[in-house]
């Protein structure tokens, strides 16, 4: 049984670990000596288990691209606590917490320094908001909870050099995404339900396919998710001129330029 002064406490240390590492953040951000040019930033977006572990690793074969992946172990290890699991085993208590320290974990990730032209991300601070919104729809956070998590946000978008250049939203079925989910066997994911990704799904569709929910900061380009791993594979493989920034990419650097071509091409939707 947990009482309200162990309650208090844990929470406490975890706060105060994540706050420590705000301030390094916040004094890397603002130090004018570590400002230089950024690379071409793509964010790859989508439900749990849309296929954007795959996506990366076909990627990181370029030695021009800085692959970063979503920080899931330091979710799972804040200061000893893994704060993924007690997410999911009681969001009604933790959902404020965790998100806290994903915007965070994922502001780390935008204001990485790259020293390579390109920096592709999974996820972003952008559609931890996906994740808000649900929990918000769904009464996981207080109307207060709420509002600092969007203050947080809003600050980060004006004041943080989160610059991304194109979305790459792996669109894949809830059906699809449950499937997978329960073959890669997660132990923090036991407990999603296929009506949470039907839920994510929804606002995600919204977002970056529709465009009627939150603003989209960056072209976004949209793959089929549903594919098979082989498949999958070939359309990444078809359609990295677009996804490096117009640009043609070997394993040996950047050879030559080519336009972006409007329309259905090789699986996705490229939408200004």
């Amino acid at each position: 049984m947990i009482t309200m002064e162990k309650f208090t406490r844990e929470h406490y240390r975890i706060l105060t670990h994540s706050y420590r590492k705000t301030f390094v953040v916040l004094a890397r951000m603002t130090s004018p000596c570590k400002m230089y040019a950024r690379p071409f930033t793509v964010c790859v977006e989508g439900n749990i288990g849309s296929g954007k572990t795959t996506f990366l690793t076909h990627f990181k074969q370029f030695d021009n691209t800085t692959v970063l992946q979503e920080p899931v172990e330091l979710w799972r290890d804040v200061a000893g606590t893994n704060l993924l699991e007690l997410m999911y085993k009681d969001p009604m208590r933790y959902s404020f917490l965790f998100q806290s320290y994903v915007q965070l974990t994922m502001l780390q990730l935008h204001t990485f320094k790259s020293p390579m032209p390109y920096k592709i991300m999974e996820r972003s601070v952008f559609s931890a908001r996906c994740f808000i919104e649900n929990m918000k729809r769904t009464k996981l956070l207080r109307d207060v909870e709420v509002v600092v998590l969007e203050d947080w946000y809003e600050w980060c978008i004006q004041n943080a050099k989160i610059e991304t250049d194109l979305i790459v939203y792996l669109r894949t079925t809830p059906e699809v995404v449950y499937q997978r989910m329960k073959e890669r066997a997660r132990m923090e994911e036991n407990s999603v339900s296929l009506e949470y990704l039907k839920q994510l799904h929804s606002i995600h569709d919204d977002w970056l396919y529709h465009k009627t929910l939150f603003t989209v900061p960056a072209p976004v380009m949209v793959l089929d998710g549903n594919k098979n791993l082989e498949e999958m594979i070939v359309d990444f493989e078809n359609c990295r001129d677009e996804i490096f920034a117009n640009k043609h990419t070997s394993k040996k650097g950047i050879t030559a330029v080519s336009p972006m071509k409007p329309g259905i091409t090789a699986g996705f939707r490229a939408d200004e």
